[in-house]
């Protein structure tokens, strides 16, 4: 009898005003839906941020948060607010080397993994990532695929050079909703664009990781291809 495939490993980078327990969390229906085929293990950003409420996260708690369970992120785009807008350009990336730090550690202590995913601004650094690796940056070892839902080309100093200076070139998934008002659809094409043979998945909702059935189909055929 043959041996089931190994479950591939997969490092999840949380979006901006998420903890790693809320990410966890809203990627629930995915973890079940991968189970047996896939192993997500999610990583927040190192930066807390003091205001709960927002687009990408659960809303303020009604009881102070332990500090490991602040809603927290990859970086910020002003110099003096802990505050991130992905659709305007930003004078600073405040805390960017620090969010890169914070990936370079968990390849090395947590992986290996296989791949990536990244959602919104999780997306975003999660291509910075690659980015940096397919330059020959010893820190990130080039993953075998990567997942991006809601993402974009990131703004700012030194990110959306290193993004468009030329095509990505490694497997590629992109998933995004048609009435995102976080992250507009046109900006998850544009970064689905810089990789070589990206496959996009829409879905009619908003700022969220879908995985209804069409959804689901498509992460697990995708998937399926570097399964061993």
């Amino acid at each position: 009898m043959m041996a089931a495939p190994r479950p591939l490993r997969v490092l999840g980078l949380a979006g901006f005003r998420q903890s790693e327990r809320g990410f966890r969390e809203k990627t629930g229906a995915l973890r079940k839906a991968l189970r047996g085929r896939a192993e997500l293990v999610c990583l927040s950003g190192p930066h807390p941020v003091a205001d709960a409420a927002g687009p990408e996260g659960a809303g303020p708690d009604s009881e102070p948060c332990p500090p490991e369970e602040q809603t927290r992120g990859w970086w910020f785009s002003e110099q003096e607010a802990d505050v991130f807008s992905a659709l305007k350009e930003p004078t600073v990336c405040r805390g960017l080397e620090e969010a890169l730090g914070t990936v370079a550690q968990a390849l090395s202590q947590l992986g290996p993994f296989d791949g990536l995913l990244g959602f919104s601004q999780g997306a975003a650094l999660a291509a910075v990532v690659c980015a940096l690796g397919q330059a020959g940056d010893p820190r990130f070892p080039l993953p075998r695929f990567i997942i991006l839902v809601s993402g974009f080309c990131p703004r700012g100093l030194g990110l959306k050079e290193s993004i468009l200076l030329g095509p990505l070139s490694l497997p590629s998934l992109h998933v995004f909703g048609d009435t995102d008002r976080v992250i507009p659809s046109e900006e998850s094409v544009q970064l689905a664009s810089r990789f070589t043979g990206a496959i996009t998945v829409t879905h009619s909702g908003g700022h969220f990781i879908p995985a209804a059935v069409p959804q689901r189909q498509a992460y697990l055929k995708f998937l399926d291809q570097f399964a061993e």
